[in-house]
């Protein structure tokens, strides 16, 4: 497969990993790392969002974990070749396996959010087999800092439940953001960012296209140091 080119770094891609999407763009560009100095991502993947923060913040240090062993081999090359590289690392792991000596100050995921199909199209990447969002929560809970923040992108339709078992298990939602895929439409992602202490909620609205394949301008404004627009 084509690479995908960002301003900063490349991301090399496979037919049997999850490729480079919006979703993991829009986590990206929106978590809220200024102050994290240690940060884990739940499921690299291709490594896009722990590469996007680490161009966003120049001293966190970050460890990438997947079960999947060609994502971890993928996301081993997209951070060798990055320019944030020595502050990049990655392992081969089953994250409700995983012990650290350490916390994090932030902890993100664009985790699985299909139930358990038939199909084995992205069926690591996509569906609730190896990570549910009791587990993933649960755990994440457990390897948060005092101040460290927990963010996830999900479809809008889940985010109920997704919020309700995050606050039993004493995360508490402090940001939400509501994105849609084009103005007047309803929100289908939702960005939400957990805490260990209450805090005043944040809530606002992303709107990714003003009309059909036209960026809006929020958009367009958020990404402007990651993507490469093609000139018109």
């Amino acid at each position: 497969m084509r690479p995908f080119k960002f301003k900063q770094f490349e991301i090399q891609q496979s037919k049997d990993v999850f490729r480079v999407g919006t979703d993991g763009v829009l986590l990206g560009a929106l978590a809220n790392i200024v102050n994290a100095k240690k940060v884990l991502e739940v499921g690299t993947g291709t490594g896009l969002i722990s590469l996007m923060l680490a161009q966003k913040n120049s001293s966190a240090e970050f460890l990438g974990i997947d079960i999947n062993e060609e994502a971890v081999n993928l996301t081993r090359l997209n951070f060798e070749n990055s320019p944030f590289h020595l502050r990049l690392k990655n392992i081969h792991q089953d994250f409700k396996k995983f012990e650290p000596d350490e916390k994090f100050d932030f902890v993100v995921s664009n985790p699985p959010y299909f139930e358990e199909s038939g199909s084995e199209k992205d069926k690591l990447a996509r569906q609730t087999v190896e990570l549910n969002f009791q587990q993933l929560i649960s755990k994440s809970s457990k390897l948060l800092s005092e101040d460290g923040i927990f963010s996830v992108i999900i479809p809008f339709e889940i985010g109920g439940d997704f919020i309700k078992l995050a606050h039993e298990n004493q995360l508490y939602l402090i940001r939400k953001i509501n994105i849609k895929g084009i103005e007047n439409s309803k929100t289908k992602r939702l960005i939400l960012e957990f805490s260990l202490m209450e805090k005043e909620l944040e809530e606002s609205e992303f709107i990714i296209e003003k009309s059909p394949r036209q960026y809006s301008d929020q958009y367009l404004e958020l990404t402007k140091e990651f993507h490469v627009f093609k000139e018109k």
